[in-house]
């Protein structure tokens, strides 16, 4: 029984009401009229994964791919951010292997997650992509620069280090115990691991969460624990790892972060950004990881022109 409330408080977010997609294809029409809340889900395959998606927005030759956090199936994407961006590109999310309605088993390498990500982009269609990388979506798509590095075109980072960074290997310890005072509280553990818990951040959670729970119909399946266990492997292993060499790639790349980020400590958004040549970095102030989330009108007034200039 514990197991299993640990799993519906952890996905609290992604209740499904119907598991009845809306099953299309990469070549049916895709409206620019749809929201987050109301996109359907679609379905392609790529490396013998059936991946979940959903693609909305402005039409486009290269779309901005969401990559998203640890344990995040489609439902935990912002609405907000997501919707602001499809008024001026066109945007997918997708599910990891083994996360919400893709099928496969969940590895524990975040290199083989950026290589499904790769097949995945590729079943699309799309020779080159931009990048709206939130948290462990950030080590992936530091993995696809180092796979196919011409993919990607222009990249937002986003509450995330690089390889190797300092306290990355320790985010399983704290989701683990944040995940118990979601227990005791009755909450979401993202309301402590995404916010700082002042009042300020409290309400910034409590939006954010509400948001999350904007698309009542045609919901994403709910994430399996084994999933939780098996995508922390793969940060512990991606932490302890060496560095990579990102000085080789000349992309230009957007840092965002909370000045007071407890999973992957701010110093790393620092760091990342000084290893990339082109970048820039901006630092919300009294704000954690989710610091787009709480910030997210200045995020977004900073991120479409650097989507779209």
């Amino acid at each position: 029984m514990l197991i299993g409330y640990i799993s519906n408080l952890f996905s609290q977010a992604n209740i499904s009401q119907s598991n009845n997609y809306e099953i299309m294809t990469a070549s049916d029409s895709q409206s620019v009229n749809y929201t987050y809340a109301t996109v359907p889900t679609r379905f392609i395959e790529a490396n013998g994964i059936k991946f979940a998606y959903r693609s909305y927005g402005k039409e486009g030759d290269i779309p901005v791919i969401y990559f998203n956090h640890l344990t995040a199936n489609l439902d935990n994407c912002d609405p907000r951010i997501m919707d602001a961006i499809a008024t001026e590109r066109h945007i997918i999310s997708f599910d990891y292997r083994g996360v919400g309605a893709t099928t496969g088993e969940q590895g524990t390498s975040i290199a083989n997650m950026a290589k499904d990500a790769i097949g995945f982009i590729h079943a699309l269609g799309y020779r080159q992509v931009d990048i709206v990388a939130f948290s462990m979506g950030g080590f992936i798509t530091q993995e696809l620069l180092l796979q196919e590095p011409a993919l990607a075109r222009k990249i937002i980072l986003a509450g995330t280090g690089p390889r190797g960074g300092k306290g990355i290997s320790d985010v399983a310890g704290l989701t683990y115990k944040d995940i118990l005072k979601g227990l005791l509280t009755f909450r979401d553990p993202k309301f402590y691991l995404f916010f700082t818990q002042n009042k300020i951040g409290k309400e910034a959670a409590r939006d954010f969460l509400k948001r999350l729970k904007e698309r009542t119909e045609k919901r994403d399946e709910k994430v399996k624990l084994s999933v939780l266990s098996k995508q922390l492997k793969a940060i512990k292993m991606w932490g302890n790892d060496k560095p990579a060499d990102l000085s080789v790639f000349k992309h230009p790349v957007l840092v965002v972060n909370g000045d007071n980020d407890r999973m992957v400590p701010t110093p790393n958004s620092y760091d990342l950004a000084n290893r990339f040549p082109n970048s820039e970095i901006v630092i919300y102030p009294n704000s954690g990881h989710g610091g787009i989330f709480q910030y997210q009108e200045e995020f977004l007034k900073k991120a479409i022109p650097f989507l779209t200039k």
